[in-house]
């Protein structure tokens, strides 16, 4: 039966694809973005009632849901998210929302050193005592990180993993996810997902799926977590995501990351992308011949 849903981060990857899904399955998507954009432009075109609104500003936040049934929540890695989830949650109260789904992280626990991990954990407690249903999403790194990370000129990934593993996941594969559990959300009440791609690699293995698929060469080059955090301040990146960037580096050394599951093809009825098939399905980002949003 078709429902409302609200999308936050609308114009983001996780929260396109699943505005689109819903959108294909006949639902009613409000999408809350920022700012409008070629990127809101085309899904109104697709159908989706666009409405603008920070997620820290309650009354927008609170004519976003009225008369919606569930809603989806995505926060970037950036100071406020405590605040966000407050307002999102006293919007969704005060407009009687049914259902949130929870966009976390793999990292997320009480006693992260990430201080936006440990956020994300403190996020899930509090949308914990909402009286509808709940669903936590953790996802490992994304698959689109492949794309953002990729230095074009020297063909190399320069990371601090060291020879760690993880199975990297596509937004694509988290939208059909977060879609499926909108559209019937009773189900997933209480439940926390973590979220992994089918085959987990190591950066090594990855870089020489790259260089075959893109028929050029990739190399990774490890580096150390000072070298790492030196070249995220030089990009002049916000210190509260070069924080995260660096401790999670740790975490994923740890093998917090590591894992695979098949929550994607249980919840959605599709096996999750293959690196060789998302670097296939995106090589004009990997060429630079396309356009690349980081969100």
């Amino acid at each position: 039966m078709p429902s409302n849903i609200l999308i936050t981060g609308a114009t983001g990857k996780t929260g396109e694809y699943a505005a689109t899904t819903l959108l294909r399955q006949d639902h009613h998507v409000r999408a809350l973005v920022r700012r409008t954009s070629e990127r809101s432009d085309r899904l109104a075109a697709a159908g989706a009632e666009i409405v603008v609104g920070d997620l820290l500003d309650l009354d927008a936040v609170s004519r976003a849901a009225r008369d919606i049934d569930a809603a989806y929540l995505v926060y970037p890695v950036a100071p406020g998210l405590i605040d966000a989830t407050a307002t999102f949650l006293q919007a969704a109260e005060e407009n009687s929302v049914a259902a949130i789904v929870n966009m976390s992280q793999i990292s997320a626990r009480r006693d992260a050193v990430s201080n936006a991990a440990r956020q994300h954990w403190i996020a899930e407690r509090l949308l914990d005592h909402f009286d509808g249903a709940v669903t936590h999403l953790r996802p490992t790194f994304f698959a689109e990180w492949l794309i953002s990370t990729l230095d074009r000129t020297t063909g190399e990934l320069r990371l601090p993993f060291a020879d760690a593993q993880h199975a990297p996941i596509a937004a694509e594969d988290q939208g059909r996810v977060i879609a499926a559990i909108l559209a019937d959300p009773q189900r997933h009440a209480g439940k926390i997902y973590p979220l992994y791609g089918p085959v987990e690699l190591n950066h090594y293995q990855m870089a020489e799926t790259m260089t075959r698929v893109l028929d050029r060469q990739v190399t990774y080059a490890p580096v150390e977590l000072d070298e790492f955090e030196a070249a995220l301040e030089r990009q002049g990146q916000d210190p509260h995501f070069v924080q995260h960037l660096v401790n999670v580096a740790i975490d994923y050394r740890n093998g917090v990351f590591a894992g695979t599951n098949n929550v994607v093809q249980t919840l959605t009825g599709v096996a999750p992308l293959t690196v060789d098939a998302f670097i296939e399905r995106n090589k004009g980002y990997f060429d630079g011949g396309a356009r690349w949003n980081r969100r």
